[in-house]
């Protein structure tokens, strides 16, 4: 009913609405030309988005998407399920091998970080839920890592299904070669194995 919307708020969600587009990052007037609102009006909406962390301002002047709309999604049942189960690998993984683990999500021309853990190493790739980037390959979900290094690995999923990998990435040259790949393919082996089955494994 008409007596029941909130111009600001639906100002707000109109914005919010722009970034679900394959573009990351939108300048002020990329913004005003999708919505159709004022520079000043943008500004203002913006400022409160940004308060509450759904949308950040990066050094290079254009918006993002902040990390509260990925907390938010986290709730969602599918989500909690998926994240019940890997969650614990990415931890074993980021407490084993010491560097950053994370489930990858495959989209059309991009990809996006749906879980991640950190080690505790101050040189680190700083990787967080809801970061995206432009991908060429869908067989490659990798980065550019100047200095650095991501290795991943494809998980089983079914027909219709987005792509997921499992990865680790940090520093180049830390760790010996292949070790990751076994890391992964480890992890990999404990999320495809029913869990009964991992009960009774010696």
């Amino acid at each position: 009913m008409a007596q029941d919307r909130v111009e600001a708020v639906e100002r707000a969600l109109t914005v919010l609405e722009t970034f679900d587009s394959p573009q990351e990052a939108f300048t002020l007037a990329e913004l005003a030309e999708v919505t159709g609102f004022y520079k000043s009006t943008l500004l203002r909406l913006l400022g409160s988005l940004s308060r509450y962390d759904y949308v950040q301002r990066g050094s290079d002047g254009r918006w993002r998407l902040g990390h509260s709309p990925v907390r938010l999604a986290r709730r969602h049942a599918p989500t909690r399920h998926l994240a019940a189960r890997v969650q614990p690998q990415l931890d074993r993984l980021a407490a084993d091998i010491g560097e950053t683990a994370a489930l990858l999500e495959a989209h059309p021309g991009e990809v996006e970080c749906r879980l991640v853990a950190l080690p505790s190493a101050a040189l680190r790739h700083d990787l967080h839920p809801g970061s995206r980037w432009s991908t060429r390959r869908e067989d490659d979900p990798r980065p550019a890592l100047p200095g650095g290094h991501m290795e991943c690995l494809a998980l089983s999923t079914g027909p219709g299904e987005p792509r997921l990998w499992l990865s680790l990435s940090g520093p180049a040259g830390r760790h010996p070669a292949g070790a990751w790949r076994q890391a992964l393919e480890a992890a990999r082996g404990r999320l495809e194995t029913p869990p009964m089955e991992q009960e009774t494994s010696p």
